[in-house]
């Protein structure tokens, strides 16, 4: 699996963003600094030219705009149709009825390959009781293999949730992932991030459960190499992406806490 990571680079595939424009600089640099191309985009009328050539759609709610609220539902399903990865990042789905509104319409007209957010975006989807404020998740660092495995079943497809145990799941088999660092919620952004690099690694398999878990899991132990020495967290930012630039297969073989379940 570790060796997905020399796949992106050489392949080097085009990652379509429809992102929020808090993060869509860092995404951006994200899908560069680990070998894919990015690409953003708002406009209506590129859609089907974009979605064409593109590899991975990256679908990010974080800033809603009522002008594109179908922008999103449209380019999902330009990608359904030319038979492209799609990736959801339902970014904030608890907070407003809006929100839920339009994660509801994109599960229920577009298939995701993966649908990515924190513990109680997760959870919010599968219908269970969350306490997150904002775009926030309060993670408690209870073990909720169980519930995402019943939401990946639920959705019918790999749900990816990140938190201080991250977990990637189709349902059936499941990745637990153990690296980080608290830094990762104190910087804006660490999620669409990590959106961006399942989109990456999804292009360049068939095993959308193991490029999504590689895409996890990149973000997780590049933030713990990060934080290494303990710098404060502007300097915590620029190790980030320099961690995510420079990890390798042998990096992930030393370094990984990862398990099957």
């Amino acid at each position: 699996m570790y060796s997905l990571v020399n796949k992106v680079r050489q392949i080097n595939p085009l990652v379509l963003h429809y992102t929020n424009d808090v993060t869509i600089n860092d995404c951006a640099n994200t899908t560069l600094a680990i070998g894919a191309s990015p690409l953003m985009s708002f406009s209506y009328e590129e859609v089907e030219d974009l979605v064409g050539i593109a590899s991975c759609v990256v679908i990010n709610i974080g800033t809603m705009n009522s002008d594109n609220l179908d922008l999103y539902v449209l380019a999902g399903k330009a990608a359904n149709k030319l038979k492209k990865r799609l990736v959801l990042d339902p970014v904030g789905v608890f907070a407003s009825k809006a929100r839920q509104e339009l994660v509801k319409r994109l599960l229920n007209e577009v298939r995701f390959d993966v649908v990515k957010g924190n513990v109680d975006e997760i959870k919010f989807i599968g219908g269970f009781d969350v306490k997150g404020k904002g775009v926030d998740s309060f993670d408690d660092g209870g073990d909720y293999t169980e519930v995402i495995k019943r939401v990946a079943k639920k959705l019918e497809c790999v749900v990816a949730s990140t938190g201080k145990i991250d977990i990637v799941t189709n349902g059936t088999n499941t990745y637990k992932i153990e690296n980080g660092t608290k830094k990762l919620k104190s910087i804006t952004g660490t999620g669409c991030m990590t959106a961006s690099l399942i989109g990456s690694y999804i292009s360049c398999t068939d095993d959308i459960l193991k490029g999504a878990t590689m895409g996890v899991l990149t973000m997780s132990l590049s933030g713990e190499l990060a934080d290494c020495d303990n710098p404060p967290i502007g300097t915590f930012k620029v190790e980030l992406m320099n961690q995510i630039y420079s990890i390798n297969e042998e990096t992930f073989c030393n370094n990984s806490k990862i398990e099957l379940v």
